[in-house]
């Protein structure tokens, strides 16, 4: 749908307009993204009232501003409807207005301020996929942050800057305080996305979930069918799965659908993205697997070829057309496949922390894996202080350590010389450029782990 004159515009479902009062500015919330507002084009979006016409918030902003025109209005709304942010129709709400007085911190912040905290609330987990990212010596975690802890942590982050709070694991339904979790990030005001495999969560507590403030549901699934989705789970998931997309969407929680793609289902996308249309997803997130943890360690059981990687990128074009608007697809394409690497978190340190089960901050989930790694802890130190002065924090921060060719490369403002944990694991110095990248010394080793990436046979995820 395209936005007109006569066009009564809302936000879309999962959309939130806040002002951020650590950076001093209007933004929106959304799932997995923020985008930064100047005060016009807040000023168009808090008018976004689902009664207005586009004529009329014309008129109202022709009050407050010179030369508005319908045009410029249009152009503005086009630009964030074609993100998904504003729209018209059924789903579209309200936007509420912006307070701004009483929010803004006393001090500008110090930079990079950090926009996203994933965390870990738990690796205990039902299921035993053989490609999850959590690290293998899964017993080392068992001590984890009680309630009060990971409440500091929260605050601490918020006066950080962070606005996105990801509720991860493992799966964060086992934590028996999660409603309360939940709780505490909406009264500090966070956008609030859960990632779970949903097999623990009944409806009840979903509901509970919806009512704390959780602003938006990530559900993983396996496959499209229960006989393949169950055996890389290593347990009968599927159908409860289902029963969990149907409470979310009951419970008013836009949805996402979240599937890792392997060399065992991924070709059969097409039949993926059927299924999460079905279940009413708003968006289907569709990634390669990304090889940390037990993934790596499966990566020969995991790997798809180079056809298979070239067929899914044309299945993804495919269902995009298939379903338009009405369904967000996300592909993250597979890092051994591609000619450049991936802008890892959009740098080091500089968007983005994890907080392990028992405290540890990290500046990427699998960074734990580098030897020559000191992980700080939240139960020593404060977020503030591991964010900005930490050496594990500082190490790879910005674009002055780089080294050639990376250090010279046009590039390196947006993938920032790639994966540190990748480099590790391919050359052994986590220091060199990301060997994905066609440019390193080390991209032959690359396409030798493509033909030769280790034994067929998965090892189970497993908590001892």
């Amino acid at each position: 749908m395209t936005l007109e004159v006569g066009s009564r515009p809302g936000i879309r479902p999962g959309v939130r307009l806040e002002f951020d009062r650590v950076r001093r500015r209007p933004v929106l919330l959304f799932p997995e993204g923020v985008l930064a507002l100047n005060d016009t084009a807040a000023a168009v979006v808090e008018l976004c009232d689902t009664r207005r016409t586009v004529e009329e918030i014309v008129a109202r902003l022709g009050e407050r501003y010179s030369g508005v025109t319908s045009a410029s209005v249009l152009r503005a709304l086009a630009d964030l409807e074609s993100r998904g942010l504003v729209g018209a129709g059924r789903e579209a709400r309200a936007a509420r207005p912006v307070r701004t007085a009483q929010l803004v911190a006393a001090a500008p912040p110090r930079s990079p301020a950090p926009l996203g905290l994933l965390a870990e609330l738990t690796y205990r987990c039902p299921l035993q996929c053989t490609y999850c990212a959590n690290p293998l010596n899964l017993g080392d975690y068992r001590d984890e942050l009680d309630t009060a802890g990971w409440q500091d942590v929260f605050a601490q982050a918020r006066d950080l800057g962070v606005l996105q709070l990801h509720l991860s694991g493992g799966e964060p339904g086992l934590r028996k305080d999660l409603v309360e979790l939940v709780a505490t990030g909406h009264e500090l005001g966070f956008y609030l996305n859960l990632v779970t495999s949903g097999v623990s969560l009944s409806a009840a507590r979903i509901g509970q979930l919806a009512d704390a403030g959780l602003d938006h549901f990530q559900l993983s699934l396996q496959d499209a069918e229960a006989a393949p989705a169950n055996a890389i789970a290593g347990r009968r998931a599927h159908e409860r799965k289902l029963a969990v997309a149907e409470a979310v969407r009951h419970a008013g929680l836009p949805l996402t659908i979240n599937v890792v793609l392997h060399k065992g289902n991924v070709a059969r996308i097409p039949a993926i993205a059927a299924l999460a249309a079905d279940l009413g997803a708003d968006r289907l997130e569709l990634a390669h697997t990304q090889f940390y943890g037990w993934a790596l360690r499966n990566r020969g059981a995991l790997l798809p070829s180079r056809a298979q990687v070239e067929r899914a990128a044309a299945d993804v074009a495919e269902v995009r057309a298939r379903f338009g608007t009405e369904l967000e697809i996300v592909h993250v394409a597979a890092d051994y496949y591609s000619p450049r690497p991936k802008p890892c978190n959009y740098g080091w340190g500089s968007r983005q922390l994890v907080v392990t089960p028992v405290g540890g901050v990290l500046p990427c989930l699998a960074a734990e894996t580098l030897p020559e790694l000191e992980v700080p802890s939240v139960r020593t130190d404060s977020l503030a202080s591991i964010w900005y002065d930490s050496p594990a924090f500082r190490r790879f921060r910005g674009t002055d350590w780089l080294p050639e060719p990376c250090q010279g490369c046009v590039f390196k403002e947006v993938d920032f010389g790639g994966c540190r944990c990748q480099a590790y694991q391919v050359t052994g110095d986590a220091a060199a450029t990301d060997p994905v990248c066609h440019l390193s010394e080390h991209h032959q080793a690359v396409l030798d782990q493509v033909e030769n990436p280790g034994p067929a046979l998965a090892v189970p995820r497993r908590m001892p």
